[in-house]
């Protein structure tokens, strides 16, 4: 199969530009506010509308920013060190999820702070819309022809003649069936029930951690990161911490849970 080759470029409006990757990031974050808006109405009805406009808000700059400070940061540190700024042009290449993760965090805790609500209660609110995001950035690696796999003789194997002439993994389009389809898939079908508080975040942190972990088998690792330790990359030794937070508060709440029935 040869790469579909796509103008990176959706709207040309004389000398403005709409780049595909930034539209992808628009319907990501309409995405998780449209999930937000409707399990206020059906399920979760003590929010706000104007709590989650704030909190999407909010993760939209903790998601831009703290990628951006990830990326630099675990996967070109000397690039950070020459020039710390760049982490403030946000319309410039290179994201990393686990950064886009850690800033998300930092504000949902601004958040909490600034509205008087519990942290995990917040996360478990917004969680089940990520995977939207997830989806449409993962489209949007695909587009820009970037995050390929490793060379494969599978039928299926795709041809990115900007790289080279052999067929290789689409791992951009294996990140988003599995961590934007099933994983949305897996969480609506978890929170059909009261679960109790940080369960459903806990449950994100571990699917995504053991997709991610094992879509790196396939997907080329950067050019200048290779393999870290123990023949792993960067994004599975990224990924190992969550599942094992996940887990840690999966049986956490599991636990605390069954002793109170």
């Amino acid at each position: 199969m040869l790469y579909p080759v796509v103008d990176p470029i959706a709207i040309r409006l004389g000398p403005i530009q709409i780049y595909w990757y930034g539209l992808m990031y628009l319907l990501g974050f309409i995405g998780a506010l449209w999930v937000c808006y409707y399990r206020r109405n059906r399920v979760v009805k003590t929010w706000e509308m104007q709590e989650i406009l704030d909190l999407v808000f909010y993760i939209a700059i903790g998601v831009i920013f703290g990628g951006s400070l990830g990326y630099w940061l675990f996967y070109e540190p000397s690039f950070l060190l020459e020039d710390p700024w760049r982490v403030l042009r946000f319309w410039e290449p290179g994201r990393s999820f686990h950064g886009g993760l850690l800033g998300v965090i930092i504000v949902i805790l601004l958040f909490c702070y600034l509205r008087r609500r519990r942290f995990l209660e917040v996360c478990d609110f917004i969680v089940p819309g990520v995977p939207i995001g997830l989806a449409t950035g993962r489209l949007g690696n695909f587009i820009n022809g970037e995050l390929w796999g490793r060379i494969t003789d599978m039928p299926w194997g795709m041809v990115f003649p900007h790289v080279d002439p052999l067929p290789r993994h689409p791992s951009q389009l294996y990140e988003l069936g599995l961590e934007g389809v099933l994983l949305f898939i897996i969480l609506q079908w978890y929170i059909q029930k009261p679960r109790p508080l940080g369960a459903a975040s806990a449950l994100f942190c571990v699917c995504y951690g053991v997709f991610r972990f094992m879509v790196e088998f396939f997907r080329e690792p950067d050019s200048h990161q290779e393999f870290i330790r123990f023949g792993l990359t960067m994004g599975q030794m990224l990924s190992l911490p969550m599942i094992l937070v996940g887990m840690g508060i999966l049986f956490y709440t599991m636990h605390g849970e069954a002793m109170r029935r």
